[in-house]
């Protein structure tokens, strides 16, 4: 990790990663910043919380101000935005594609390419033929990263990445990790973070 580079740890149910992911780059590659985007799953996460879904669902008067506040949001960086019937999404096969890809041009314009698909538009990414639509136009073989995404390497690679979200301390998406280590958790946090990178260049 560069003395330039922030991690973006996502989950692609995250209606607030969506955001993110539609907000930053532009402006991080104005102010020099560098973005290593970190797909990870939150479901083992909220697991260990005893929590079997999104606390967006468990507290319903929580999860109504969540839905607003995201529309707000979207409104306010011209972001599309389309509440999905279904939530949280199933999103591991388009997460186990983002990691197999990890290492690829082509992955930010994925995720958000997904991440317009969910929240932009709607749709369900649980869908591999959705997934496959998203690599269109990306990749030369989108069944390619498909297969690749589902070997059992890819698998274990996913798992690890949940183990390095725990170490980090990581517990909901999006959280922003700085190159000395400093966490700060939630699309609100983001400018801090950048600012924090900036301040100790």
């Amino acid at each position: 990790m560069t003395s330039s580079e922030l991690e973006f740890w996502f989950d692609f149910a995250s209606p607030y990663a969506y955001v993110s992911a539609g907000r930053f780059e532009d402006w991080m590659n104005s102010a020099g910043i560098n973005v290593r985007w970190m797909p990870f799953l939150l479901g083992p996460v909220f697991q260990k919380h005893g929590w079997a879904t999104s606390p967006f669902n468990l507290y319903p008067l929580k999860g109504k101000y969540m839905w607003r506040d995201v529309e707000r949001l979207c409104k306010r960086h011209d972001l599309g935005f389309n509440r999905p019937d279904v939530f949280p999404q199933h999103g591991l096969l388009a997460t186990r594609v983002a990691l197999a890809g990890c290492d690829e041009d082509w992955l930010p314009a994925f995720c958000r390419r997904v991440f317009h698909r969910e929240f932009g538009l709607g749709q369900d990414i649980s869908d591999k033929q959705t997934v496959l639509d998203v690599l269109e136009g990306l990749v030369d073989n989108p069944a390619y990263w498909v297969k690749r995404a589902v070997t059992a390497k890819n698998k274990k690679a996913l798992v690890d990445r949940g183990v390095e979200a725990e170490q980090k301390g990581i517990f909901g998406a999006p959280t922003f990790i700085t190159p000395d280590g400093e966490l700060f958790w939630g699309d609100d946090r983001l400018e801090q973070s950048i600012e924090w990178i900036l301040r100790r260049r």
